[in-house]
């Protein structure tokens, strides 16, 4: 008997499935996205680096607006519609937020499109056959409706709840754009098993868009899930002839860029088209293990859920609920053998598909198991926040005084002082969380998305906190501001031509330095080797070594560095020229 037509290992009645309220599930993703986005400046690398992308067309335009730069640097690797999308909410908010909170307008359009097609691609698979739970001998079961909803909330918040993506998804980088293609794609693939031709539309902008965002390394994930989901033993097979439409769309929308680019600059197309080629390639075996040690916490508490899923409904593999995320899945394993370097942005890839994994794993469980996700979301999440408050008290009071002593030394020279909103703000907070942990232990709820809801909430609330209590100390240790505006001033008073800033250039500079320096005081480098004055990035240990370049024979017009870094240095000199 075909493992379809046995019953599921899903075991469910009509009381787990309750419905979360849409206020609170807003509430919830909300309080997550904005903290974050607002009261910081950009940090390096991917952050800033992507800022300034989107700032540039609108200072310079030009061909700036077709392939990304950074100042008068072609930026020849990544794709151009984070780019274009900054641009635009800078132009139309700009005036009224900011041009760097304008500039995360873009964070809020990603994250949306994220949960909506984390959403919606669940609930169309969950109300599927193949994924409905047992029928109960006397009733009681919950509605085909009901159960896809539920599942569909679930895999919002494991997603929310998943740790390694939550600083990646407040940056202004491609990182946020990527998941939001990706868990386009999977929504795309589950809406081709009923409507082929709105899915096939959707995959295909799902993967130019993909590629116009982070060319191939963003697109082959993309496509390999594709590949995979329409084997000839899945439901997707008699679709097969859509896919190739997609295709089609892609590589159009992908032409209507590439022509032109390569038409404005082939010499940037060219150093593009090498950088893609660098990023692949057979990694190092201390790179290769790295996901070995990294994924396990970055992908914390999805992972351990998903794989439950796969064992609990490995006789229904083929089924779509669990061959489409779980294609996804295979697809991103397949980029890390071919990746030349893996880290965080490859990671994030897994979240989506296996946050829908371990939603379709909660029907699965017994309830001692679920009642072991909601403990440990109560206790490690109770420790966090009474952690946030610890280190608060230690940077401000000096107590407790070890603690003390290890914030001052990572954060010299910076001055703290207390804005009693923040702490009234993060004091609620608290008490917030408080009214969880009663609810849960006192009321005892039987809806299943309860231990979903606990850890989102719970990694929420802590964000929420940092964000509030902590973030001008952050601030101060990853920011470029401060010493971009010194850099500045030097310039200024030094001799120029035309009213402008005098020239630099730039000797050992990292491009998240020079990508700072543009967006905070517009400091753009010359490649003129009669400009006399140079910005120099070197490190401490050179310079008291006498190692660092130009040590002798320039003038030394300004030095410093970034916040309480204790190891780059940097220093504005004037050299002779030829």
């Amino acid at each position: 008997m075909s493992p379809h037509n046995q019953s599921t290992p899903a075991r469910l009645t009509a009381p787990a499935t309750e419905k979360l309220p849409r206020l609170i599930l807003f509430l919830l993703v909300l309080a997550y996205i904005v903290p974050g986005l607002v009261g910081r400046d950009p940090w390096k690398i991917d952050d800033v680096v992507g800022l300034a992308t989107m700032l540039t067309p609108l200072r310079q335009g030009g061909v700036s607006w077709l392939i990304p730069h950074v100042g008068p640097i072609e930026l020849a690797q990544d794709g151009p519609l984070v780019m274009w999308t900054g641009a635009g909410m800078i132009h139309l908010f700009g005036h009224w937020l900011g041009d760097v909170v304008a500039s995360r307008v873009t964070n809020l359009l990603w994250f949306g499109l994220t949960l909506i097609s984390v959403w919606y691609g669940t609930y169309l698979l969950g109300r599927r056959t193949e994924a409905q739970p047992l029928a109960l001998p006397f009733g009681g079961e919950p509605t085909v409706k009901d159960y896809g909803r539920l599942l569909a909330d679930v895999a919002v918040l494991m997603l929310v709840a998943t740790v390694g993506i939550l600083l990646r998804l407040h940056e202004t980088s491609f990182v946020p754009a990527m998941l939001a293609f990706q868990s386009l794609a999977f929504c795309a693939l589950a809406r081709m098993l009923d409507k082929p031709k709105l899915g096939a539309l959707m995959l295909g902008i799902a993967m130019a868009a993909a590629f116009l965002t982070r060319a191939w390394p963003g697109l082959l994930p993309i496509l390999f899930a594709a590949l995979i989901g329409f084997s000839p033993r899945s439901a997707l097979w008699v679709s097969r002839k859509w896919l190739l439409a997609a295709l089609l769309i892609a590589l159009v929308c992908i032409l209507a860029w590439v022509i032109p680019a390569y038409r404005a600059s082939p010499v940037w197309i060219a150093d593009w088209l090498h950088w893609n080629k660098l990023y692949f390639g057979i990694p190092e075996y201390y790179i290769a293990l790295r996901p070995l040690r990294d994924l396990p916490w970055f992908l914390w508490p999805v992972w351990p859920l998903a794989a439950l899923a796969l064992w609990q409904w490995r006789r229904w593999i083929m089924a779509p609920h669990i061959w489409i995320p779980f294609a996804f899945t295979l697809g991103m394993l397949l980029m890390l053998p071919i990746t030349a370097e893996t880290g965080e942005p490859e990671f994030v890839l897994f979240v989506a598909p296996l946050s829908v994994l371990a939603a379709f794993a909660l029907p699965t469980m017994r309830r001692a198991v679920i009642n072991t996700l909601d403990w440990f979301a109560l206790m490690c999440f109770s420790v966090a926040i009474t952690c946030v408050w610890v280190g608060w008290f230690a940077l401000h009071f000096g107590i407790p005084h070890q603690i003390q002593l290890n914030i001052q030394r990572l954060t010299q020279g910076f001055e703290p002082h207390i804005t009693w909103w923040t702490v009234i703000a993060s004091a609620l907070l608290t008490g917030l969380w408080g009214l969880l942990v009663h609810w849960r232990l006192h009321l005892r709820p039987s809806m299943l998305w309860r231990g979903g809801m606990l850890c989102a909430s719970g990694i929420t609330i802590t964000w929420a906190m940092l964000a509030l209590l902590w973030m001008p100390a952050v601030d101060y240790v990853r920011s470029y501001r401060p010493m971009s505006s010194q850099i500045h001033q030097v310039l200024a008073k030094l001799p120029a031509q035309n009213g402008l800033l005098a020239c630099a250039r730039a000797q050992g500079l990292s491009l998240g330095a020079r990508a700072s320096l543009y967006v905070f005081d517009g400091i753009s480098f010359s490649y003129d080797s009669s400009c006399p004055y140079v910005l120099q990035q070197t490190t401490q240990e050179q310079l008291d070594e006498g190692q660092a370049g130009y040590s002798d024979g320039a003038t030394v017009l300004w030095q410093g560095s970034r916040g309480a870094d204790r190891y780059d240095r940097y220093r504005l000199l004037r050299v002779q020229t030829k």
